[in-house]
């Protein structure tokens, strides 16, 4: 049934199949991609304090570099600059942030495209849809309900369809978003800890190499 309305619907419904493959396909990547950028947080901070307290700083380097992520990567560009001192540590994690921010977000417009256009192709097949269905009432000089409703009813497939997808994709998108904040939620967090740990190390005397 669902290949019969696809047909009906008319050429428009091409466009919004191609759309939906492809926001399916970065919703795809970005699904995975997240997934593989997070880890246990509060376990990994135990790690690199433990470093940090009994081997030095560049034990918790090591950690870092061993360990995916994007709050692995910012403590990663700022414990390797521990010998220029905390300012020279917060402006890595900072840079380094920065970065990571625009990795997680990557391919997101590209979502917000897929919604954007999915449903203005809907309505635009639904208008050639009720042109063409007045060429019909024109053509048989009948204006009797089985003539129009026919038209309208395959004119109506497309908004249908154009909105179910940018519904689909939408969903996806913000369950993404929420995915992303809390990833930047955590490397706020543990960027912030780290320089506590670090200032706390220095002042008393206790930071090693």
């Amino acid at each position: 049934m669902l290949i019969q309305l696809f047909h009906d619907g008319g050429g428009f419904m091409w466009p919004i199949l191609i759309l939906m493959i492809f926001g399916l396909g970065f919703s795809f990547e970005r699904l995975y991609t997240l997934f593989k950028a997070h880890v246990d947080t509060g376990k990994f901070m135990s790690k690199v304090r433990a470093a940090l307290h009994d081997e030095g700083y560049e034990a918790a380097v090591e950690i870092c570099s061993k360990t995916r992520g994007p709050v692995a990567e910012i403590l990663h560009a700022g414990l390797s600059r521990v010998n220029r001192g905390i300012d020279a540590v917060e402006k890595g994690i900072e840079n380094a942030g920065i970065i990571e921010m625009a990795f997680l977000e990557k391919n997101m417009v590209w979502l917000s495209t897929v919604i954007t256009l999915a449903p203005m192709l809907g309505f635009t097949g639904t208008v050639w849809g009720m042109i063409q269905a007045f060429e019909d009432i024109k053509a048989a000089n009948d204006i009797s309900p089985a003539v129009v409703a026919g038209g309208i009813s395959v004119a109506l497939l497309t908004t249908l369809f154009g909105l179910v997808v940018a519904i689909l994709i939408q969903t996806i998108q913000n369950y993404l978003i929420s995915r992303v904040d809390k990833l930047i939620i955590d490397m706020e967090e543990n960027s912030v800890l780290l320089i506590d740990e670090l200032v706390s190390l220095e002042s008393s005397g206790k930071l090693k190499g």
